[in-house]
């Protein structure tokens, strides 16, 4: 692509997102501005804001390579991805929210009254956090090399660099700003090339065999299931394990209004995954010699200019552009701000000024490693994230809002456990390669039986910790149930 109209995309994003930025600088003033914008942040506001960070450089670019590389299996993961946010408003926004906590490591030990499970917590946050980021800025650098005769590190550099600017700059406020535009730039950057394609599409006679959309060999009953029910079992509980998406929920007013931010959260994404998907299916139909790892990704870049000649098609992909930069920009932001809270808190006292340095080191801490590292699928590495988080945090928080017994040191015990043997699952499976059979798949996705083991780890050494739940657990848990408009009794 030789025009430099993507170019021009990409810099007024990045000066749009600025001047959002600088404009949260100004009403930035307290600490809790910076950490959870002072709890002030409305429903459609703050669900603008978590799609806008939850649908990341996966979803964007790579849903729709996705679609195009497996077709109806792919289907999987926008469903998992959708269906997480029913879990989380069913079992978790609520309570979270009358916690009163910043952070979830603030959770943990806010339930729990130990040092030792908040330190674990914080760095399986860290851990989950920095993987996630890795792959948004490994997007940004296969971007830029798609539209301009650039070093990969370009994208990835630049991406960090205005990351770390905006949430060092104004916290969460800023951030709320950010990604909130984000969304919507996002959600327009694919609604309107794909509209455009669908037109083009209608206007030629297309002999169109269903089965090159949805392959036979591709239809539910031929997959693996164990495979699949671990994929979704993982990005259903995933959910509840990702530190940034958790964090928005302490930006609520109250409980109430954390449910309804949640409710419209779902109807946002599951629209941008319709359009996203339906970017897929187009590219099995008109654009199958992209159906390759490395390159499915690139479809959703290439795609509009290769159907819409002239100076409309490159409108179109510099559209989508400059979206995937809103998508590394809006998810990094969110992953950025919630690990410099809990960096903040736990090293340096959670003032202003360590907020600041924390933002600056955890965006430094990713790009290094994105640098040394290949990318992968966008999809399949935002999905090791998942696994990696259901198994190491999503029992703890499950169990530490709704069973009373759950000790420190069940928590501790089930955390790592289930941090160590997903790990450990992974890292064989990284060694090793690809392969079939049980064996393979049980490696390949373990969250089927590492969430379980977590779970029975954390609830066996709690029912045989002597010292018991703590005396006041009693009355935390109150605190999550009862809603702030009931009277307690």
């Amino acid at each position: 692509m030789t025009s430099a109209l993507p170019l021009v995309a990409v810099g007024m994003l990045l000066l749009a997102t600025g001047l959002i930025g600088f404009y949260g600088l100004r009403i930035s003033r307290t600490t809790s501005d910076f950490f959870v914008a002072s709890r002030t942040v409305q429903p459609v506001w703050n669900a603008s804001a978590i799609s806008g960070e939850y649908l990341s450089a996966g979803t964007f670019l790579g849903l729709s390579g996705l679609v195009l590389l497996s077709g109806a299996e792919a289907f999987w993961f926008p469903v998992g991805y959708a269906a997480g946010y029913l879990l989380v408003l069913l079992f978790v926004a609520g309570p979270l929210r009358r916690s009163g906590a910043y952070t979830i490591p603030d959770f943990v030990q806010a339930r729990l009254d130990s040092l030792a499970a908040r330190r674990v917590t914080s760095v399986l946050v860290l851990v989950i956090g920095w993987l996630y980021v890795v792959p948004q800025l490994h997007g940004a650098a296969l971007v830029i090399t798609t539209v301009a005769p650039v070093p990969p590190w370009v994208g990835s550099v630049g991406v960090a660099a205005v990351v770390s600017a905006v949430v060092a700059a104004g916290g969460m406020r800023s951030v709320t700003f950010v990604q909130a535009f984000q969304f919507w730039v996002k959600l327009t950057a694919l609604a309107i090339p794909v509209v455009f394609l669908l037109v083009v599409l209608g206007g030629q006679d297309l002999a169109l065999d269903p089965a090159q959309v949805f392959p036979p060999e591709a239809g539910p009953r031929s997959y693996d299931t164990y495979t699949t029910a671990s994929l979704l079992l993982a990005l259903l509980l995933g959910t509840i394990g990702l530190p940034h998406v958790l964090v928005r929920f302490y930006t609520s007013p109250d409980g109430v209004s954390a449910r309804w931010t949640t409710v419209v959260v779902i109807g946002m994404i599951s629209v941008f995954y319709m359009v996203s998907s339906t970017m897929g299916l187009v590219a099995r139909v008109v654009a199958p010699d992209l159906a390759a790892p490395g390159v499915a990704d690139t479809v959703a870049l290439v795609l509009p200019a290769r159907l819409v000649p002239g100076l409309g098609g490159e409108l179109l992909s510099a559209l989508v552009i400059a979206g995937a930069f809103a998508a590394f920009l809006g998810t990094s932001s969110g992953l950025v701000v919630s690990l410099a809270g809990v960096v903040s808190q736990d090293l340096f006292g959670g003032t202003v000024r360590s907020f600041r340095w924390s933002a600056v080191a955890c965006t430094l801490v990713p790009l290094a490693f994105a640098l040394v590292t290949i990318p992968q699928g966008l999809v399949t590495s935002v999905g090791t994230v998942f696994v990696f988080a259901a198994s190491a945090l999503s029992p703890t928080i499950l169990l530490g809002v709704w069973w009373r017994r759950l000790t420190a040191r069940g928590a501790i015990a089930g955390m790592v456990v289930g941090s160590a043997l997903c790990a450990g699952a992974l890292l064989v499976t990284s060694a090793l390669g690809p392969g079939d059979g049980l064996a393979r798949s049980l490696l390949a996705q373990p969250a089927a039986w590492t969430i379980p083991l977590a779970t029975a780890t954390t609830v066996v050494v709690s029912l045989r910790d002597r010292r018991g739940p703590q005396p006041r657990t009693d009355r935390f848990l109150r605190r999550l149930h009862v809603p702030e408009r009931a009277p307690e009794r």
